[in-house]
C-alpha cells in the first residue's frame, strides 16, 4: 500500500506552500486517479512520491517503509515519449529484463509481438504508450505512477489505451496512481477518484466505484 501522511511541500523558504497536510492512500491492486486543475502541483506530487523531491513535512510510505529516495518498487510513466530512439521494441524490454520468456509474454500482453523489431519512430502513438507500459511492467514495480499519460492521444486512441491498461493492470495485479485533469478519463479507469484543489493543495473530495461503468464493459 502507498500512503501519504500529512504531506506539506514548498520548494524553498519564503515560497508559497504547494501542499499542506495532505493525506491519502492507494491500496494494493487499486487504480486511483488524482484529478485537479493544471498548475496545482500534480507533477510535483509525482516527483515527491517517486522520491525525486523530499516533502517539507510528513511521510510517504510504501508497505510501511518510508520513501526517502527513488526505488525500484515504483516507476513513473509520463506524458512525454521516454523511449530510447536507438533501440527497437524488443531491446527496449531486454535492456531492463533478461528473462526471454517474460519479454515474449509482455510483448503478447501489450499487442506488440508483431512489432518487436520496429523502432520508436515506426510506431504509432498508441503503440509507443503500450511499449512504455510494457517496459514499466518489465521492471516489476509494486506501484506505477502515471502522470497525464494519455494527454497527447486523440479520443479514439484513448479509449483503446484505456482498455489495454485495464486488461494489463488486472492481468498483472498492478497498483496504479493516475494523475490527470480529465474527469472522463478518471471515471473510465479508476476504482477511486481523489479531487485535489486549493492553494495550498488538499484532497477536497473522493468518489468511489460503482458509478464507473466503463470498467465493466
Amino acid at each position: 500500500m502507498l500512503e501519504l501522511k500529512n504531506i506539506s511541500f514548498k520548494y524553498k523558504e519564503g515560497d508559497k506552500m504547494i501542499f499542506d497536510q495532505m493525506s491519502f492512500n492507494v491500496k494494493e491492486g487499486e487504480i486511483v486517479s488524482l484529478i485537479g486543475p493544471t498548475g496545482i502541483g500534480k507533477t510535483t506530487l509525482v516527483n515527491i512520491i517517486a522520491g525525486y523531491l523530499k516533502p517539507s513535512s510528513g511521510e510517504i510510505l510504501i508497505d510501511n517503509n518510508i520513501v526517502s529516495k527513488p526505488g525500484k518498487n515504483r516507476i513513473v510513466i509520463n506524458q512525454e515519449n521516454d523511449l530510447f530512439p536507438w533501440m527497437n521494441v524488443y531491446d527496449q524490454l531486454s535492456f531492463v529484463l533478461k528473462d526471454v520468456e517474460r519479454i515474449e509474454e509482455l510483448l503478447k500482453l501489450t499487442g506488440l509481438e508483431e512489432s518487436k523489431d520496429k523502432y520508436p519512430h515506426e510506431l504509432s502513438g498508441g503503440m509507443k504508450k503500450r511499449l512504455s507500459f510494457a517496459r514499466a511492467l518489465a521492471l516489476n514495480p509494486d506501484f506505477i505512477i502515471m502522470d497525464e499519460p494519455f494527454s497527447s492521444q486523440d479520443e479514439k486512441m484513448k479509449v483503446n489505451l484505456y482498455k489495454d491498461l485495464l486488461k494489463i493492470a488486472k492481468r498483472d495485479k498492478k497498483t496504479i496512481l493516475l494523475i490527470t485533469h480529465d474527469i472522463e478519463e478518471a471515471k473510465n479507469l479508476s476504482d477511486r477518484i481523489l479531487f485535489l484543489s486549493g492553494e495550498p493543495g488538499r484532497i477536497i473530495n473522493e468518489q468511489v466505484a460503482p458509478f464507473l461503468d466503463f470498467k465493466n464493459n
